[in-house]
């Protein structure tokens, strides 16, 4: 009896120990990683949630929200010098993402963080902006031209999530951690070291085919992932949205201002054929255009191509505005 409570109580202490290094391990690379990739911008209280963002250029006004596990530097890397010399250029850390805060009881789900922006947008005075979201931030894109359509001049929509997807895209089935409490612990402990392991494979498949660029990690901000907290968002984003997007579905033919659709013919990560036609055939005169041999992450890759995509629609902004009112509710 005396051996059995002494085996016990050595693999007890073993976790403990194993779980405490663990845990130290994820702070310490937290620590480097944000010291190797720091804050951008400038920090904004909204309702609780500081919003970490940057304001640059000058113009009409573009606001950049980007995708799943992502932050501001997906769009500072090679979009945003290509926009700033002709536009206003807002671009932020959704809420919990990157360097923005998340209120513990604050739902992550799409049209919550739409609302915070919503709520970010008139904050820092942008008026009817242009808003271009990234995959999942294209969904909260769409979720703010319906439930604030008042702070929304056109949607220019990048590689976006237009419906509940059948199966969660494989770079992020790691994310799926149901539990609030499984999550915290895993994100403590196991999730940075697998991270780590299954780095290349996802960062390829994300971008696949095209190239992920050599200074990615760190101009492209990918290493913040690794940081539990990031983790705890990400995953928190994935699962929240289930509801939301099938109930959006059925409002998209409600949009009366511009929209567009830009994908990578070779997305790996979503079905561009099905998300373009889950919005498009619901929204007449829905600018689209496919980029051949591009892959999800064509803001990066083909940068040079969203530029050209985000000014038309912004053209098509300054157009509809300059309409008669007669004409404009005749088309």
């Amino acid at each position: 009896m005396i051996a059995l409570t002494w085996i016990v109580g050595s693999l007890v202490a073993l976790l403990v120990l194993v779980l405490g290094g663990l845990a130290f391990y994820a702070a310490w690379t937290a620590r480097r990683v944000e010291a190797a990739v720091p804050p951008l911008g400038r920090f904004i209280d909204v309702d609780g949630a500081l919003i970490h963002y940057l304001d640059e250029g000058s113009g009409p006004p573009l606001l950049l929200i980007h995708g799943l596990a992502g932050q501001m530097r997906n769009f500072t890397h090679s979009l945003l010098d290509k926009l700033k010399r002709d536009y206003r250029v807002v671009v932020l850390d959704r809420p919990g993402s990157g360097y923005s805060t998340r209120q513990r009881d604050a739902p992550a789900t799409i049209t919550a963080q739409a609302a915070t922006i919503a709520r970010f947008a008139k904050a820092i005075g942008l008026d009817r902006p242009v808003v271009v979201g990234h995959s999942l931030g294209g969904a909260i894109t769409l979720a703010l031209a319906l439930d604030h359509p008042e702070e929304v001049g056109a949607l220019a929509l990048i590689a976006p999530v237009t419906h509940r997807p059948e199966h969660v895209p494989t770079p992020f089935q790691g994310l799926i951690i149901a539990s609030p409490l499984l999550r915290w612990l895993l994100a403590w402990t196991l999730a940075i070291p697998m991270s780590i392991a299954n780095r290349e494979p996802t960062l390829d498949a994300l971008f696949g085919p095209q190239a992920m660029p050599h200074d990615f990690a760190k101009r492209g901000g990918s290493l913040l992932i690794l940081r539990p907290r990031a983790i705890i968002a990400a995953s928190s984003d994935l699962l929240a949205p289930k509801d939301d997007l099938d109930a959006m579905q059925a409002r998209y033919a409600s949009l009366e201002i511009p929209v567009g659709i830009i994908y990578g013919a070779n997305d790996r990560v979503l079905d561009n054929a099905s998300h373009i036609a889950a919005l498009a055939s619901k929204v007449p005169g829905a600018d689209v255009e496919l980029i051949e041999g591009g892959g999800h992450m064509i803001l990066i890759n083909s940068a040079d191509a969203c530029a050209k995509f985000i000014a038309r629609i912004a053209q098509r902004t300054v157009a509809s505005a300059t309409k008669p009112a007669s004409l404009a509710q005749s088309q």
